[in-house]
This record gives C-alpha cells, structure tokens and sequence, in this order.
C-alpha cells in the first residue's frame, strides 16, 4: 500500500501543475497587449515627457605655479660647494626618469640644497609635473641651446623649496634636427651650464628616451649619470647600448663622465620578477646600485598631475619617504 500511496502523490502533484500552467496561459490570452506604433514617427514629441537630472562633476583644478624671473630668487642662506652636474638618463622610456628628477630635486630642496632641474625632455614632463603651464612661458632649453638665449633669463626660480626649474616646450621637438647643422652642437649644454657652477649644488638633467644629439649635449655636460632602472622585464634591455655610448663620449668629448649611481624603480615586492630584477642588476653593477629602492605607488603616479612633488602631495607615504631616503643617500655619496 504504500508504495501506491506514493503513486497517487506524484499523479495529484502533477495534476496541481498542469492546472497551474493552463490557467496561465489563460491569463496571458486575455491581457490586452498595447499598440505599438510602426515607426517613431508616430510618437508625440510635443507631449513627451522628459525627465532632466542634474549630475555634478567635481573636478579640481590645479593651480599653475606663478613664474618669476631669476632676478627674483630668494637668495641663498649657505655656501655652496663644488656643483654636481647628474644627468638621469635611460634610453628606455617609462622607467621613471622624471618622476626621479622632480622628485629627488624636491627632496634635496627640503634638505635646504640648491638645485637645479634642466627639463631636457621635448615632452616635458618634468616641467608639467612641477606646476608649470608651458604655455605661459617665454623662454625655454630650446632657446639656450638654439637662440643664444642666456642661461639665466629661462631659469624659473623656486618652484618648490631650494629648488629651480629650466622648462622645456614642444619647440624642443625640433632641436634634434636643428642642432646637426650647428657648430660644437654637444657642447651647447655644457657651456651654458658652465656659467651657473657655484650657484647651484645639484644641477639635474632629465634626459629624453633616445640617444640622439639632446642627449649627447647632456652626456657632455654632466659629471656623472644617474640611471634609473625599471624592476619589469627587460630591466637592462638597452641599458648596454647607454653604456657604450657614455664610454664614446667619455673617449672622446668628456673624460670625467661616469656612472654616479644606478635606482631601481617601480618596485613591487610582491612579485617574484621585481626581486629577480633586483638581484640581477645589483649582480651586474654591483656598489653602483643605491640602496634605496623606489617601490610601485599610486600616490607618486597622481602627484605630477597636482603639479607637485610627492614630498608635498603626500609627504607622509611610502613614496615620499623612499625619495628622501635617496637624497641622503646622493649627499652622501658626494
């Protein structure tokens, strides 16, 4: 009996479905389907209603610092010693070459050294990256290197603390090619920055991502080559190539020309590849690798949008302390 009984279940459930199903359809048979009109021709746009929302963007602008001309500078409070002329220079592009000149420039400000930051990258992104409205300026590195422009009369001065800005525009595009019909076109750099040596402690000179005659000039005009490296695969993939060309010009045009210091940037310690990256270039340079290691932060990839070195965007993160930590490290190397 039981089993039967289990039968009659199944068959009533079933039975209960069915009616559920039909009366359904049933329902849906007798709902009355809208018109809809062939085309939308046939809607009342007059009497249509439209609905407006407000939706507020907030967008913050960034004030663009205010130029002055070097006359204006505040005056120095200490003595300046020897000028270290350092050139940041990576054939790569995107291995953080202006992030480490606005950055390492700010830090040293801070520290009350003299610097001087020569934006030599026709993008000029060292230039945005401290506040500066390209289209407000008169004069740039173009002019020095090309018009006979004085060296001094494109110098923006305190831009942050301790530290002075030479601006690059989108003329600087053009100088590649201008510069081959030039005479002694690699030493322009060097002999307009040969005037400011005991005004500064530390001229810096952001390097575009190229070996072509700007980066000569400033292969000629530097005492030493800081380069920073990226901890990404291919870290040293044309790093050779910069090597040999730093040893022609040291041959040839500049004998004082060395390595002053090799930065690993963008470091992730979680990865295994940035610290395989890490272990291969501190095997390849060896003592010439800073100690101090810039790790991947979105703070220092949002402050050049601010106009600001990461020392005043977010003085307190990782990536400011790791920009600090690297200037004492540069005074202490000498």
């Amino acid at each position: 009996m039981g089993i039967f009984d289990g039968l009659k279940r199944d068959k009533t459930t079933e039975e209960t479905i069915a009616s559920n199903e039909n009366e359904e359809e049933k329902q849906l048979e007798n709902r009355e389907t809208p018109e809809e009109p062939e085309d939308f021709s046939e809607l009342d746009a007059e009497n249509a209603e439209i609905t407006e929302r407000e939706v507020n963007h907030v967008i913050q602008e960034v004030e663009p610092r205010k130029i002055k001309s070097f006359s204006e500078k505040k005056p120095v409070k200490h003595t300046i010693g020897q000028t270290k002329v350092l050139a940041i220079i990576n054939q790569k592009g995107g291995v953080g070459k202006s992030t480490t000149a606005i950055n390492l420039a700010a830090a040293l400000g801070d520290m009350k050294k003299q610097v001087l930051l020569i934006d030599l990258d026709p993008q000029g992104n060292s230039s945005s990256g401290l506040g500066i409205e390209k289209n407000q300026v008169n004069h740039c590195v173009y002019d020095v290197l090309l018009n006979g422009v004085l060296i001094e009369e494109v110098i923006i001065p305190d831009v942050c603390d301790g530290l002075d800005l030479i601006p690059a525009t989108i003329n600087l595009a053009g100088a590649e090619v201008e510069l081959v019909s030039e005479m002694a076109r690699e030493n322009r750099l060097k002999d307009a920055v040969g005037s400011l040596r005991g005004k500064y402690d530390y001229i810096f000179i952001d390097c575009p991502p190229s070996l072509g005659l700007l980066t000569v000039n400033a292969l000629v005009a530097a005492d030493k080559l800081l380069i920073p490296i990226q901890c990404e695969f291919y870290a040293l993939e044309g790093v050779t190539k910069l090597l040999d060309s730093m040893k022609r010009v040291k041959n040839i045009l500049n004998p004082r020309l060395d390595i002053f210091g090799v930065l690993l940037t963008m470091y992730d310690s979680r990865t295994t590849l940035s610290r395989q990256v890490s272990d291969e270039v501190r095997g390849y340079f060896g003592k010439g690798v800073f100690k101090t290691i810039i790790p991947r932060s979105v703070k220092l990839s949002e402050a050049p949008s601010f106009g600001q070195p990461i020392t005043e965007y977010d003085p307190s993160g990782k990536g400011a302390q790791s920009y600090i930590d690297l200037a004492k490290e540069v005074v202490s190397r000498g």
